[in-house]
């Protein structure tokens, strides 16, 4: 079968590897649809285990079932999870499903970027989302993203009236615009430094987007719109080490700040911890998503309104991989590009 063999984010080749053979309690899923995520081009997170085969926001079609699998048949549509808990640890009994030992060391065989997909059997129990009739095979390769958004807006305690400042204006910025929103936040302001996803975030329900390229005081103009007080709540959603010092000066008295992405391992961010003391300024973060979140997602994309079909800028076939992580590396003129196994 073909794969797309990730080497770094300019070496994206086309080989060949093995088809998968399944055993029991395992299924073999065709690959439909599979969006790159940001977190496939973080060199610095995936180089040292090339060469690869990536990919896990993944949807496609079942085609074998294995010997003791008694949910699911040939024919099915699902979104399938890389990453499954085992939900008995103190993590996940705890609701930290995503700090799960199990959760960080389950994978498909291979990666969604490939022709076929085995399914293990800790994921077939746990880890397969049935697309409903009227979902597309794309729109549901966004209910992991998603899934990682509500968490995290989640861990930050959003709740209806609250501002809300969203840096960074890719897919997950996109996505937590339009989640915020659906949450009640009664004001979302967005940055980036791109003009083309400025524009975009405008179009996906932020209040005012600011050019963090050019303005030279982001948090005043983050004050300026939200009628002179700071944010109630700050989501990082870019590693850029500027990003967190501007969240830090951007967040309000009693407010949070959300991690959703951060800076590579050596990057230190200098905290005055006496300010966050004396204005009571919560830092969390956010990692992955646990099977209720992804749930939740799946019924969010089912039926109240959230846009993601016109977030896709790109649908590529395996061979064109390659400039499938370069445009999502450069995050210029791009949002969400998805690559199409069987095309």
């Amino acid at each position: 079968m073909r794969v797309a063999m990730y080497y770094n984010n300019n070496d994206v080749r086309l080989e060949e590897l093995p088809k998968p053979k399944i055993g029991p309690g395992e299924i073999l899923v065709r690959a439909m649809a599979c969006g790159i995520c940001g977190s496939d081009v973080m060199e610095w997170y995936r180089v040292k285990k090339a060469p690869r085969v990536l990919g896990h926001e993944m949807t496609g079609e079942f085609v074998e079932v294995g010997s003791g699998v008694k949910k699911f048949r040939v024919g099915d549509r699902a979104f399938v999870s890389h990453h499954v808990p085992c939900n008995t640890c103190r993590y996940c009994l705890t609701g930290h499903h995503t700090a799960c030992e199990t959760l960080h060391t389950t994978n498909f065989d291979p990666g969604g970027f490939a022709e076929f997909v085995r399914v293990p059997p800790l994921q077939v129990d746990r880890g397969i989302y049935l697309l409903p009739d009227d979902m597309s095979f794309e729109d549901g390769t966004f209910i992991e993203p998603l899934a990682c958004c509500l968490r995290g807006q989640r861990n930050a305690g959003v709740k209806p009236g609250d501002s809300i400042f969203v840096i960074g204006s890719g897919i997950a910025g996109l996505l937590h615009i339009q989640l915020a929103r659906f949450l009640g936040a009664s004001s979302v302001f967005a940055s980036d430094v791109s003009q083309y996803r400025l524009d975009v975030a405008k179009r996906f329900g932020a209040d005012a987007v600011i050019d963090a390229g050019r303005e030279r005081d982001v948090p005043g103009l983050v004050k300026e719109l939200n009628g002179g007080r700071l944010v109630d709540k700050v989501f990082v959603c870019t590693g850029a080490p500027a990003a967190s010092v501007t969240a830090l000066q951007s967040v309000d008295r009693g407010g949070t700040i959300l991690f959703f992405a951060v800076p590579e391992p050596t990057v230190n961010t200098p905290v005055n911890f006496n300010d966050m003391w004396r204005n009571e300024i919560t830092l969390t973060t956010s990692y992955g998503a646990s099977p209720s979140d992804l749930s939740t997602s799946l019924e969010l994309l089912r039926g109240c309104g959230l846009n993601v079909h016109d977030m896709i800028t790109h649908r590529l076939g395996l061979a064109e991989a390659g400039l499938g992580f370069k445009l999502v590396a450069k995050a210029e003129d791009s949002i969400k590009v998805i690559i199409e196994p069987c095309r």
